[in-house]
C-alpha cells in the first residue's frame, strides 16, 4: 500500500472543496460519500480509519456535518490555513448560488409564474423531509427507551418548549438511562420523571421585534452553535426563532427558503444566506451566513485533537443518542406544521406523496425531484389544473 502524501497544498484543498461545493447535491450523506471517494480512494490524503474517526467527531459536535468534514480534512492536512481554505471553498459556491436565488426571489417572488413554481416545489420539499426522517428513524430510535423519548420530545415541542432545552434535556435523559440500564424499571422511570423539568425549560413566546444585523447574526450563530443531527433539523430551529418568536418570516417564506436550499449544491445551511438576504439585503445575507457557519470552524479546531477520546466515551455516545432521537422528533413535528401551509389542495398533496414514494422506493436525487416539482407547479398553472 502506497504511503499517504506528506503534504497537501492550499491550492489543492481549494480546488477540491470548491468543486465539491459547486456540484455536491443530495444532502450531507451524499456530500460525505463524495469526500470519502476523493480524499481516501483517489488522493489518499487520509486512511479509511482516520476518515471514520473524523466522521465520528462530526456527529458529536453541533453544526453542519458535511461542512465540518471538509473543515476537518483541511485541518488534518494543513492545520489552521487548511481549515479555513477547505471550509470556505466548500461554503462559498453554494452561498453565491443561493444569493442569486435570493435576489430573484425578492425581485420576482410576487410574479404569478414564480409563485406557481414554488407552489409545486413546497410539497416536494415535504416529501424530501419525510424520506430523511424515514431513513434516520431506524438508527436514531433503535430502542424502546429512545422511541419513548422521541414521543415525549415531540409532545413538548408541539406544546411550545424551546428546541435547545429539548435537545440537551433529551441528551441528559439518555445518559442517565444508559447508566441505569441494569437498574429496576421503577428506578429508571423515577429518574425520567425527575428530568421532566429539564426538558420543559425555555418555553414561552417572544414578541415581534425589528430585524437588525446584530440580531440576525445572533440568531444564526446560536443555531450554528447548538444544532445537532441532520440539516433538516434546521427547519425546526428556523421556524421556532424566525416564525414563532421573532415573527421575522412567514411560514410560506420559510418553506421557500428551505426549497432554495434543496435546489442549490453544497451545505443546506446556506439557507441562512437566502433568509438573510430576504430580511436585510446583501449585508443580511453575509451576516447570517457568517453567523451559522462560524461555530463549525471553532468546534473543529477545538475537537480535532480530542477525536479518539470522544469516540471512546460511552457517556458521549449516550448523549448523542438522546440528541439524535430528539432531533428526529423535532423534524417530525415541524414537518406536520409546515404541511399545513404547503398541502393546500389535491395537486399539492399528490406531489408530496409522489415525491416521498420516489425517494423511498428508488432513492432518486432530491434535486431532480425539486426541479420536477417546479415544472409541475408551472404546468398546473399553465393548464388550469390548480386553484
Amino acid at each position: 500500500m502506497a504511503p499517504l502524501p506528506e503534504r497537501t497544498t492550499l491550492r489543492e484543498l481549494a480546488l477540491l472543496f470548491g468543486r465539491l461545493g459547486a456540484t455536491a447535491f443530495g444532502g450531507p450523506a451524499a456530500h460525505i460519500a463524495m469526500m470519502q471517494d476523493e480524499v481516501v480512494s483517489r488522493r489518499r490524503w487520509l486512511t479509511e480509519e482516520r476518515f471514520l474517526d473524523l466522521l465520528g467527531a462530526t456527529n458529536l459536535i453541533p453544526g453542519p456535518n458535511s461542512t465540518e468534514m471538509a473543515i476537518h480534512i483541511g485541518w488534518v492536512r494543513r492545520r489552521w490555513s487548511g481549515l479555513i481554505v477547505a471550509g470556505l471553498a466548500f461554503i462559498l459556491p453554494a452561498m453565491l448560488v443561493t444569493l442569486v436565488f435570493a435576489w430573484a426571489y425578492v425581485r420576482f417572488g410576487s410574479v404569478p409564474e414564480v409563485g406557481w413554481l414554488l407552489y409545486g416545489v413546497k410539497p416536494v420539499i415535504l416529501g424530501v423531509v419525510v424520506q430523511a426522517i424515514w431513513g434516520l428513524a431506524p438508527k436514531a430510535a433503535r430502542t424502546l427507551q429512545l422511541r419513548l423519548l422521541a414521543g415525549f420530545v415531540a409532545v413538548l415541542d408541539a406544546a411550545g418548549v424551546h428546541e435547545l432545552a429539548l435537545l440537551f434535556g433529551a441528551g441528559a435523559v439518555a445518559v442517565l438511562g444508559a447508566r441505569l440500564t441494569r437498574s429496576s424499571k421503577r428506578q429508571a422511570d423515577g429518574a425520567l420523571h425527575e428530568l421532566v423539568p429539564v426538558l420543559s425549560l425555555g418555553g414561552g413566546a417572544v414578541g415581534a421585534s425589528a430585524v437588525t444585523l446584530p440580531g440576525l447574526f445572533g440568531v444564526f450563530f446560536k443555531i450554528g452553535s447548538i444544532l445537532f443531527g441532520s440539516g433538516y433539523v434546521l427547519l425546526a430551529f428556523l421556524r421556532g426563532d424566525l416564525v414563532e418568536r421573532l415573527h421575522w418570516l412567514s411560514q410560506p417564506q420559510l418553506i421557500d427558503a428551505i426549497a432554495v436550499g434543496q435546489v442549490t449544491p453544497g451545505p443546506v445551511f446556506t439557507t441562512a444566506t437566502f433568509i438573510g438576504y430576504v430580511l436585510a439585503g446583501p449585508s443580511g445575507a453575509l451576516v447570517a451566513t457568517a453567523g451559522i457557519f462560524l461555530p463549525a470552524f471553532s468546534f473543529v479546531a477545538l475537537s480535532g485533537p480530542l477525536v479518539p477520546r470522544l469516540r471512546a466515551s460511552a457517556t458521549a455516545g449516550a448523549f448523542l443518542d438522546g440528541v439524535n432521537v430528539a432531533s428526529l422528533a423535532l423534524m417530525a413535528v415541524v414537518t406536520i406544521q409546515l404541511g399545513r401551509a404547503a398541502l393546500i389542495d389535491l395537486p399539492t398533496v399528490s406531489l408530496a406523496c409522489i415525491a416521498a414514494a420516489l425517494l423511498l422506493r428508488f432513492k432518486l436525487n432530491a434535486t431532480w425531484l425539486v426541479l420536477g416539482g417546479a415544472a409541475a407547479g408551472w404546468a398546473f398553472h399553465a393548464f388550469g389544473l390548480a386553484h
